[in-house]
């Protein structure tokens, strides 16, 4: 069975790792409880959105990313050939205006 919070938890570890950050420096600065992001790293604990958000910014990390991992991660694990390297035309449609850099 593939678990969610345990392919969260190891992005956000991984992601961690790459910045060279302890876990203590994370919990800080995302201000949430050491232990309870050590148990989020490790799967045991499900994330609300309100920390993954505090978590991917204390990692300087857009959501979007660690999520798009964490899709990513699963789609391997499900045994899915391959995953859409882009975003889908629809989806791109109905924000474009809100991503409009003029």
């Amino acid at each position: 069975m593939i678990l969610v919070r345990q392919e969260i938890g190891d992005v956000l570890r991984d992601f961690r790792l790459q910045k060279g950050r302890t876990l203590r420096q994370v919990a800080g600065k995302a201000s949430v409880a050491l232990g309870y992001l050590s148990e989020v790293e490790r799967g045991q604990k499900e994330a609300s959105s309100e920390i993954l958000a505090s978590v991917a910014e204390a990692l300087d990390v857009p959501i979007s990313t660690i999520m798009r991992e964490v899709g990513d991660r699963i789609s391997v694990l499900e045994g899915l050939g391959g995953f859409p390297d882009v975003v889908p035309d629809d989806l791109v449609a109905s924000v474009e205006p809100e991503l409009s850099l003029h």
